[in-house]
């Protein structure tokens, strides 16, 4: 039975997915594909798995849980295991503390893996720099956060760690799994695409946005919840999306996100594949079968050549 994880990231459309998921589990049965989401990750199954066991005898117990499970879906002939839970990884509100994306990703997923004790796939979405962490905060302020002042504002714009080091603390936790990144800008509104990808079946097919959950509130939100509070709403003015960088620091961390896609076009030094369209390819990148051959308009700018003598 394969095993496929689905670590998120968060505020990339995750909520969305296991909704959706939820929604089609009776054809996904028909398919042999099982599912386990935070409703059931989250009350015991991998209740502390991630995290720093106190002794090894209760990180052997943790594992032997997970491991009689896997065994009992695949006794049930799953062939697939889709398990999904952001939390895997780590928590935005942590990764805001640090001031740097996910810092303990690496020693988190080298749990998870000695849990389950194989995994053949890890799905992981990332999104662009600025607007993840501005979800981030946009999700956390009505859930106890605070406002983000100007020094850890720097310090998330100056943080040398991008989703490229993610995805690499990711694949050597994770020896022998593929790991399949998708870019949130492609992706979201778009679970069915998602699952295909993470399966290689099928997808019950869903209209765009139909289980979109979870969204950042907007600015009108925000000021009622500091007015909640007994603070000033006044320090959010607008209306819209809330994004708390200076359009500098937003360029800079654009260009961050763009280097992050060219290394993962590139190749990601053979440690993960990137897909950005699960639809087909332009010809100019994979040729269609009457493009494999030369033939006369190839040689339309060699007859602009003056003759060789």
């Amino acid at each position: 039975m394969e095993v496929i994880l689905h670590i998120g990231a968060h505020r990339t459309g995750t909520t969305s997915f296991q909704n959706y998921v939820r929604a089609h589990r009776t054809a996904l049965d028909a398919q042999e594909i099982g599912f386990w989401g935070p409703w059931r990750t989250r009350t015991g199954l991998l209740d502390g798995l991630a995290d720093r066991a106190p002794g090894p005898k209760q990180a052997r117990r943790m594992a032997g849980r997970v491991r009689m499970n896997v065994e009992a879906a695949a006794r049930k002939g799953k062939v697939q295991l889709i398990v999904s839970d952001e939390n895997l990884i780590g928590t935005c509100r942590k990764s805001l503390r640090a001031g740097r994306l996910y810092p303990d990703v690496g020693e988190r997923m080298a749990r998870v893996h000695a849990g389950f004790g194989e995994i053949t796939r890890v799905s992981f979405q990332i999104r662009s720099l600025e607007l993840w962490w501005a979800s981030a905060l946009a999700f956390l302020l009505p859930r106890g956060g605070s406002l983000p002042d100007a020094a850890l504002l720097d310090r998330l714009t100056d943080s040398p760690r991008s989703w490229r080091h993610v995805i690499a603390d990711i694949a050597c936790a994770c020896p022998g799994a593929e790991i399949a990144v998708t870019p949130f800008e492609r992706y979201a509104g778009r679970p069915d695409s998602l699952l295909h990808l993470m399966t290689g079946q099928p997808a019950p097919p869903t209209h765009p946005g139909e289980h979109w959950a979870n969204r950042s509130a907007d600015l009108a939100a925000l000021r009622g919840t500091l007015a909640e509070r007994g603070e000033d709403p006044d320090q959010l003015p607008g209306e819209g999306r809330w994004m708390p960088f200076s359009l500098e620091h937003a360029m800079r961390l654009r260009e961050t996100y763009a280097d992050d896609l060219f290394w993962l076009r590139a190749g990601a030094d053979g440690l993960a594949k990137l897909t950005e369209d699960d639809g087909p390819q332009r010809p100019g990148i994979n040729p269609g079968p009457g493009q494999t051959r030369r033939g006369h308009d190839n040689d339309r700018s060699a007859r602009r050549l003056a003759p060789t003598r």
